[in-house]
């Protein structure tokens, strides 16, 4: 054997040594300028800081201290899903076309679509609902298997039709998703809340401030959902809270606490008031602000009638002038999606042009009215005619409300619907990081995901899933946090 004499050199390399990296030698590229697409400060500070580098428009690599920042949330994550039972896997970044076509929704418009060299349809994974309850539909048979927590820290892509943020909304980024499968409703409201309580874990071990707030489901669909927003002044969210209790709602979903006024809202009309009412001219004045303005009267003493499709029925939805119609709130009490009629319909049902629409003598259309409008008396109206509006209108007199709901988008000073609380909303700004649903049967019943009970019947399996973005918790702590 050779051995190296007292004149022999030894040549050190880097690579040879065992020890950790010194800092001198890390890979920490830093820049001196803020990026030019930069748009908030989580961008701007994580890319001159040396954790993130921006490949295309959304699309990121992330360099060696983005990562280890990224690893460790995915750590904390995935702690605290195995605490609660989860059990991790990892799907296929490339969906098959025709696991989206049981479902109906291989036609949304965010999926980027690609074919194989056979001409196979395929989509890069947005979620992967229809994936794991095929894994499910084909390994789990009985009652017995269930309940069942299946999650996943995996890359998604959405064609984000005009993606900022940097890491707030990108068309490629990281998510942890997990799914509950259940035989009863009773297990799905324990995976729901077991979800609820995990992710309240990991955003407390991650050190962010953050809301729970009622939500709409969206295209995962579903009964029920909750969304988690960071708090930030930089969020794009609004997010409304109370400022007693502690409620939170996003902008689409909050709920009006009516039952809670001091005052409570009158059963109908003042004793006083009398039916009857005026149709004057009002030419040109087809807004809110253009009446207000022409006819001396606030906005409040407006009732703004909106011509609605639900389905096949046309609705009116009667709202205060001053606030808006919150279609949501709408479909979830019709049952059905809403949209606003075109002009062809409005004109067919109000025998008037846009703007024009009121409810007195509107016949054949079921008329839905916002709750504030309970008691009001001498309002004014649209008459049905071009140019003309009714004065002195006044509901439950003038004109019959088929159902009184409450449809309106809430606002600040709003009462907070919480049973007994009494408080108001406050509004603050927040960003999205995690989104949790029921979606009960949605799924499995298209794809025929069933379960043998005790007694022998089939059941659709119940299942909820559960969102967390790990990319985007990153950046909301860095805008929840930072000091430049």
């Amino acid at each position: 054997m050779h051995r190296a004499g007292a004149g022999t050199i030894r040549r050190h390399s880097p690579y040879q040594e065992r020890c950790p990296v010194r800092a001198s030698r890390y890979f920490l590229p830093t820049l001196r300028e803020e990026p030019s697409d930069a748009e908030v400060i989580s961008h701007r500070l994580m890319a001159r800081a040396g954790l993130i580098r921006r490949a295309a428009a959304g699309v990121y690599t992330y360099l060696p201290l983005g990562l280890r920042v990224h690893e460790k949330i995915s750590q904390i994550v995935r702690e605290e899903m195995n605490s609660i039972g989860g059990i991790e896997v990892l799907m296929p970044a490339l969906v098959p076309k025709e696991l989206l076509d049981e479902t109906g929704r291989s036609a949304v418009d965010v999926l980027f679509a690609l074919k194989d060299r056979n001409g196979r349809d395929f989509f890069l994974g947005f979620t992967h609902e229809e994936v794991v309850t095929d894994v499910v539909r084909t390994y789990v048979s009985s009652w017995k298997q269930l309940p069942l927590i299946l999650y996943q820290i995996q890359t998604k892509f959405r064609d984000e039709p005009r993606p900022r943020g940097g890491l707030i909304r990108g068309r490629e980024f990281t998510m942890k998703d997990a799914y509950s499968f259940d035989y009863d409703e009773a297990g799905e409201d324990r995976a729901f809340h077991l979800h609820r309580a995990a992710y309240e874990r990991i955003f407390q071990r991650c050190g962010l401030d953050y809301v729970v707030v009622d939500a709409d489901s969206g295209a995962i669909g579903g009964s029920y959902s909750s969304e988690f927003m960071v708090l930030a002044e930089s969020g794009e969210d609004t997010v409304l809270r109370c400022d007693r209790c502690g409620y939170g709602a996003n902008a689409e979903k909050g709920a009006v606490g009516y039952q809670n006024l001091a005052n409570p809202l009158p059963a109908g009309p003042p004793e006083t008031a009398a039916p009857g009412s005026e149709v004057v001219a009002t030419p040109g004045a087809h807004t809110v602000a253009q009446v207000s303005a022409f006819l001396g009267v606030p906005a409040e003493k407006i009732i703004k009638t909106i011509i609605v499709r639900a389905g096949e029925e046309v609705v009116a939805a009667l709202v205060r002038g001053d606030r808006e119609l919150q279609p949501l709130k709408l479909a979830s009490l019709l049952g059905t999606p809403c949209e606003l009629a075109d002009a062809g319909t409005i004109e067919r049902v109000t025998h008037a042009p846009v703007g024009f629409a009121g409810p007195v003598g509107l016949d054949g259309v079921r008329i839905v009215a916002d709750l504030e409008l309970r008691g009001s008396y001498e309002m004014v109206t649209g008459a049905n005619a071009n140019d003309a509006h009714r004065t002195g209108v006044t509901p439950e007199l003038d004109f019959a409300v088929h159902q009184w709901a409450d449809i309106r988008v809430a606002v600040v000073g709003d009462p907070c619907p919480q049973p007994g609380c009494g408080g108001r909303y406050l509004d603050a700004h927040g960003i999205e990081v995690a989104h949790i649903f029921k979606l009960g049967t949605k799924y499995s019943t298209d794809m025929r995901a069933q379960v043998q009970t005790e007694q022998g019947r089939n059941l659709d399996v119940i299942m909820g899933c559960y969102g967390l973005g790990v990319s985007r918790t990153m950046a909301a702590a860095v805008e929840a946090h930072h000091d430049a």
